[in-house]
């Protein structure tokens, strides 16, 4: 098998998956210093540090983190984890991911994580979410 069709394993793929929760981190954490830095900027007098909810933080990173994936995946089916790794994500035919499988990819890594564990089982390397979507994550590093 060449380069880019040889399907990634659990390692690469875990690799790429925690720096990918890191970069989340990071965009999360500009975004509450955002808020801050706005709520100075409009009450610089009665100034205090907002408090979110734990309901409130889930809920925003839940969405940034199927954004962020999501929009990867569709725009060069690479997120910053993938391209650290020599990863992309695929289709059957391996194409470049449409928008809605990618969304739909992206809901289902953020819902039901576990499922990358099948990589490990799988004789072809593939998640639970790559069997039911028909995608694949290939090494790209040429």
């Amino acid at each position: 098998m060449s380069q880019g069709t040889r399907p990634a394993g659990i390692v690469s793929r875990g690799v790429a998956a925690v720096i990918d929760l890191a970069v989340v981190g990071i965009v999360l954490s500009a975004l509450y210093v955002g808020l801050i830095l706005t709520r100075l900027m409009f009450g610089p007098t009665t100034f205090s540090l907002p408090t979110l909810s734990a309901i409130f933080s889930s809920l925003v990173m839940f969405v940034v983190s199927i954004l962020y994936l999501a929009g990867c995946w569709a725009v060069s089916g690479c997120t910053a984890g993938a391209v650290v790794m020599g990863l992309r994500v695929v289709s059957r035919r391996s194409e470049r991911l449409g928008p809605v499988v990618a969304l739909l990819r992206a809901v289902a890594y953020v819902l039901f994580p576990v499922g990358l564990l099948w990589v490990a089982v799988d004789a072809r390397r593939r998640s639970l979410q790559d069997i039911v979507l028909g995608t694949r994550v290939v090494y790209a590093r040429v």
